[in-house]
């Protein structure tokens, strides 16, 4: 019978370290040997192997003190305590820091191997419970169409678009920017069975001019304006039979917000230019990261737009509302950006940056984390992602948190660190890019309202208030 476990041995005796290793080599286990406790722990945060079987008595670091050192690190390996010196109270000492059982020398063969085999039978029920309890959860998904978020806002946004998609409802969708408003709504597109084998369209409106806007979406004819040099379909008709996601629906101007109205009361409207209606079957899918609501009081937006797009609304929570999901969508980032950069052989990321990624802010949210684990794998030399692979800011983060007594990273001062940093990044944005807005806000991946939001925050307008 062979085994791919691995068995820690730690005794400064030669003869009791070659005998282990020789017993458990012909019982197929995968054998590795250290001298003292000190030597066995660098072998275990190199390797971490199922079961240690460590002396009591070891000069530099005791069996007792490396049982402590492991369970404090490592609370899933077992550890086997052996001494000539056995006694009662050792061995409940022993157990009570987390042995899973105490071993007298001289070692006898059949007991070891009986004990070796007791831990893995147990340690085979725990993989089987854990098994269990994931098949039971199977309903709590960490991925749903190219949607990676294993929280429980996450969930109820799945089941969400499971029951909405087969209808023809409008969706509004709601989110910061960087939240993935896109991937929701080509998750709604693809639940729906009726539209998922036509054409899914996607219109930034934010990024065009009303005038090219409304030509963009409607279509124009032939001399309709300088340009119109020919007749041209709009979105709306490229999409008949499919869905149309209007992203940043808050950048409409009245005129079009009327036309879009008419749509979604009857699904006509005419080109650019043009008197005769066309009638188009069309899910319409909208997204904003702004408050339609302070909109409509401002007179910026209809109140009768915002109930026809609002039938079923769906706010995507911010990343530092789901902090759970950072571990998930950092392995998948790792797994994209490794197909992207080649002759990398990247494997994973430090405990120590996985902790600054998660404490961190992101006011960028998924895509800002996206651009960030990209920018590592680049950078990094090693296999492994370590904090200096990180942005400045990550580093000035940790200082700023470890400069506070006693405070463990409080509320107030991470928030302080995110808001430092932020202001920070939103300067080297507007210096790089001569003070001109648009071009920052592409340069940070988000839009211009938002980084206007961001620059009145720190008072940065003043200074940059004629781009």
């Amino acid at each position: 019978m062979t085994y791919s476990r691995h068995i820690l041995i730690a005794d400064d005796e030669p003869l009791t370290r070659k005998s282990l290793f020789e017993i458990l080599k012909l019982e197929g286990y995968r054998v590795s040997t250290a001298s003292d406790g000190e030597e066995a722990y660098r072998i275990i945060e190199s390797e971490i192997p199922d079961i240690v079987i460590t002396d009591l008595k070891m000069p530099v670091v005791d069996g007792l003190t490396l049982l402590r050192k492991i369970k404090s690190g490592y609370p899933n390996v077992a550890v086997l305590l052996m001494t000539a010196f056995g006694s009662i109270e050792n061995a409940v000492e022993a157990m009570k820091e987390g042995a899973f059982d105490y071993i007298t020398k001289p070692v006898i063969d059949n007991e070891i191997k009986i004990v070796i085999q007791r831990v893995f039978d147990q340690k085979q029920l725990v993989e089987e419970n854990e098994n269990l309890k994931k098949q039971l959860s199977e309903s709590s998904r960490s991925e749903f169409h190219d949607i990676i978020g294993h929280n429980h806002k996450m969930q109820r946004i799945y089941s969400l678009i499971e029951a909405v998609a087969p209808t023809n409802a409008t969706v509004l969708i709601q989110g910061e920017s960087g939240t993935g408003k896109r991937l929701i709504a080509q998750a709604i597109h693809r639940s729906d069975p009726a539209r998922r084998q036509k054409k899914f369209v996607e219109v930034s409106c934010g990024a065009l001019p009303e005038t090219l806007l409304e030509s963009e979406l409607f279509g124009h004819v032939k001399g309709s304006f300088t340009s119109a040099i020919k007749d041209r379909s709009g979105r709306f008709e490229v999409a008949d039979g499919g869905t149309i996601f209007l992203d940043e629906i808050d950048t409409f101007s009245p005129k079009l917000q009327v036309k879009l109205l008419r749509i979604l009361q009857g699904g006509e409207f005419e080109r650019v230019g043009d008197t005769r209606v066309i009638k188009v079957d069309v899910r319409v899918i909208a997204a904003t990261n702004q408050d339609l609501k302070k909109l409509i009081k401002e007179n910026l937006f209809r109140e009768d737009l915002y109930y026809r797009l609002n039938v079923i609304p769906i706010f995507i929570p911010p990343l530092r509302e789901r902090k759970d999901d950072i571990p998930y969508l950092v392995d998948h980032f790792l797994v994209k950006c490794r197909k992207k950069v080649e002759g990398k052989s990247i494997k994973g990321i430090s405990k120590q940056t996985m902790k600054l990624l998660i404490e961190y802010g992101w006011p960028g949210n998924a895509r800002e984390l996206e651009n960030v684990i990209e920018r590592a794998v680049i950078l990094c030399k090693n296999e492994t992602i370590d904090k200096v692979d990180l942005p400045d800011f990550f580093n000035e983060q940790e200082e700023a948190l470890e400069a506070q007594p006693g405070s463990g990273g409080s509320g107030y001062l991470l928030k302080t660190a995110l808001d430092s940093s932020e202001l920070k990044i939103l300067k080297e944005a507007l210096d790089k890019c001569n003070g001109n807005r648009k071009k920052a806000a592409e340069m940070l991946g988000i839009n211009r309202t938002t980084l206007y939001n961001k620059l009145e925050k720190h008072n940065l307008l003043k200074k940059n208030d004629s781009r």
